[in-house]
């Protein structure tokens, strides 16, 4: 992965190079454009599939402490505003009036929410709505949910979505690997939790399980 990884760095410095020059025409530019697109996408993918792969095979230190929540909903929430706003995608949150506490790593428990937020981000519906809600349930767990409705038909199985390089959508026009869930899925199992997905028609539901402290 070093060695592919230094191959993109010296890509991406030749595409930097020829963004500062003056193309001769604009289909060169268009062309320039594209190679420059090719080369995130590709970096990125690189990048997922390193992580997927410390994952599942657990070659990841975990440093779990007290977590906030409510605070961590919060601040994953108002990173995505933006880009939900973009689609017209309006979030309800319901999360308990008291301070819910877990034990979890931070930086990793983000980048399950992150991905999840990511994946709705994607492929919810145009103009609906987002339900994020933090459960108490009276064995000690606390759950959260995630829904939206699919922008396309779902017609594949949760069990599946939950596999490398599969993706619910029909065309594969959207950008994204496939590795989002399940990189999710490996590093909330590594923290003692549980990651599912549910699906009903076309409704899309995650579900993130942990201990309350």
């Amino acid at each position: 992965s070093s060695l592919v990884g230094s191959e993109m760095c010296i890509r991406d410095s030749y595409v930097d190079l020829l963004k500062k020059e003056k193309m001769p025409n604009e289909q060169a530019e268009e062309y320039l454009n594209i190679l420059d697109n090719k080369s995130q996408r590709l970096k990125k993918l690189i990048e997922d599939l390193v992580e997927a792969s410390k994952a599942s095979s657990g070659n990841i230190k975990i440093n779990k402490e007290v977590l906030n929540v409510k605070e961590l909903l919060s601040q994953v929430t108002g990173e995505f505003k933006d880009k939900f706003n973009k689609r017209g995608l309006n979030i309800i949150t319901k999360v308990p009036e008291e301070i819910v506490y877990i034990k979890a790593d931070s930086r990793y428990l983000y980048r399950v929410l992150e991905n999840v937020y990511s994946n709705v981000a994607k492929y919810a519906a145009q103009d609906s709505r987002v339900y994020l809600d933090c459960v108490l349930e009276e064995n000690g767990d606390v759950v959260i949910y995630v829904k939206n409705i699919s922008k396309e038909e779902l017609n594949i199985s949760a069990d599946e979505l939950m596999q490398r390089f599969v993706r619910g959508d029909k065309s594969r026009n959207t950008e994204g690997s496939g590795l989002g869930l399940s990189i999710a899925n490996s590093l909330t199992e590594l923290q003692g939790g549980t990651f599912n997905i549910h699906l009903d028609g076309d409704l899309f539901k995650t579900e993130i399980r942990f201990k309350r402290v």
